[in-house]
């Protein structure tokens, strides 16, 4: 959303005035050493790496109980944040960028893939605030729109299925091969599989609204799985690889953040230990007391976390005593540790999976389900260096069949939700941002560990720029929604 940086007064506005009389400003101030255009194939490689690098950092951690501080509350830790920032925005920017320079030289595989771009931003930002700025946002120069009114939130979901939608058809017209692309190579098949995956993800973040006429949310998400243009494997994941070059490393290569007051949390920690689940190797580091004991890398009782609820001091002691596992170094030490999954094959057939389960579609829940904890195995069994005998084919074979994972033997449909939401879970350590916490929200699974006067918080506040600089259309938008009251305890129209 262009924001309004200067005043105008009606000293420069005479002055304009009495320029335009003699000739254009355009026409003067033209650098001749400056292109005002380029082909959307440079801004491309910019957009995705902005994009699949978006939930880079560990806010979305704290949220989802998988680490805490023990030198200080962290605000996420206690559901206690403010204000979200609109900074989405600004690489929504190069995004229009990138469609009107398509559009300036008919390159329709550009617009195909800013359409998807934006519909991913906005899907971040509507589920983040509630009503957003949309329909009128992003035209500041190309209209004068410096204060857009905020659309209501299922405008901006409609909005977001239809340009998914168009982009996908834009691609299958147009099967060129799409130059600058870092993610797959400028393969638009794999774009549309990637595109396809992800609308049926807003689909199903949309459950709550199956008697909406108006959206027919189970006969979209039907017709796109029957199509067949989906995710086929973990080959297909759209992830961005990073290289050990300057600028190009792993987001958190060398982070120092790690190194004081940061451990693990004791729900994530005992959700991996409860399954059995070997992914506990690869993001944790054993307790002091475990490696002195010289416990095995595969012994579960070496690892251990924080309680997220208790006194901070308290965790503080159980670190001293060394009694807390760290974040495992490797994401710190390796310089291309791991992709960036945007979106991936495993969440794919975990979607599918409780498509099933709801009667959206047909197939075998089972099949999806453990298609997918195979190819969340299999990413570690390919990235987390040197620990691919704990991501086996055997071992995922005897990890399906543990009582609290096994698909088969949940005899309910909550039952098999839970399930399907905790693997989701499981699989989301620095990889989805708050998707996990959204599908928290939705379903009620898996539970999140709070303080008992700690009250769930659903969305951020508007930030504080908006208050400043588009008074009338924040306060519009907060009346319709809260009743004037913008707070994050405050539910917004997808989860009602």
């Amino acid at each position: 959303m262009k924001k309004l940086r200067n005043t105008i007064t009606i000293g420069s506005l005479l002055l304009l005035t009495t320029l335009s009389s003699c000739e254009k400003l355009t026409e003067v101030n033209i650098d001749p050493n400056n292109a005002s255009s380029t082909h959307p194939q440079a801004l491309l490689t910019n957009v995705e790496w902005n994009a699949f690098n978006t939930w880079r950092g560990t806010s979305p951690l704290y949220t989802l109980k998988m680490i805490l501080q023990t030198d200080g509350e962290n605000a996420n830790q206690i559901y206690n944040w403010q204000r979200g920032s609109f900074d989405q925005y600004n690489h929504l920017r190069n995004v229009t960028k990138m469609m009107e320079e398509a559009s300036a030289i008919d390159e329709p595989t550009y617009l195909a893939l800013g359409k998807f771009f934006r519909a991913y931003y906005f899907y971040n930002l509507t589920l983040t605030f509630g009503d957003i700025p949309y329909s009128e946002a992003l035209q500041g120069e190309s209209a004068g729109l410096y204060l857009p009114k905020y659309d209501e939130q299922k405008a901006v979901f409609v909005g977001i299925l239809g340009e998914l939608a168009e982009a996908d058809e834009l691609l299958q017209a147009n099967p060129d091969l799409i130059a600058g692309d870092i993610i797959y190579g400028g393969n638009s098949s794999s774009w549309r599989k990637l595109i396809n995956s992800f609308r049926l993800k807003v689909l199903m973040t949309l459950s709550r609204k199956t008697a909406d006429t108006d959206l027919n949310i189970v006969q979209q998400f039907a017709q796109i799985a029957g199509n067949g243009m989906l995710l086929e494997s973990d080959a297909d994941d759209g992830q961005l690889v990073y290289l050990d070059q300057q600028d190009n490393r792993y987001p958190e290569f060398n982070s120092s953040g790690y190194g004081s007051g940061m451990y693990m949390d004791s729900t994530l920690i005992r959700r991996l230990q409860d399954h059995q689940d070997p992914r506990l190797f690869a993001i944790a580091s054993q307790t002091r007391l475990g490696r002195e004991a010289g416990a095995a890398l595969d012994d579960f009782t070496a690892y251990e976390g924080g309680d997220p609820i208790v006194p901070y001091a308290l965790v503080n002691d159980k670190a001293i005593a060394g009694r807390l596992s760290k974040v495992h170094d490797r994401y710190t030490i390796d310089p291309t540790c791991e992709p960036m999954v945007l979106m991936g094959y495993a969440e794919q057939q975990f979607i599918l999976a409780e498509a099933v389960v709801r009667g959206w579609i047909p197939g075998d829940a089972v099949t999806y389900y453990n298609a997918g904890v195979r190819a969340a195995f299999n990413f570690y069994a390919k990235y987390a260096k040197n620990m691919g005998q704990y991501f086996s084919a055997e071992r995922v074979d005897a990890y399906l069949q543990l009582p609290l994972v096994n698909l088969a033997n949940a005899t309910t449909t909550e039952q098999r939700i839970e399930r399907i939401m905790m693997q989701k879970y499981l699989r989301s350590f620095h990889q989805g941002g708050y998707s996990a916490y959204f599908d928290h929200l939705r379903t009620g699974y898996p539970t999140m560990r709070k303080a008992a006067n700690v009250r769930t918080a659903y969305r951020w506040m508007y930030p504080q720029k908006e208050y400043n600089q588009n008074t009338a259309q924040v306060d519009a938008a907060i009346q319709r929604q809260f009743n004037g009251n913008d707070a994050i305890q405050q539910e917004t129209w997808w989860t009602k």
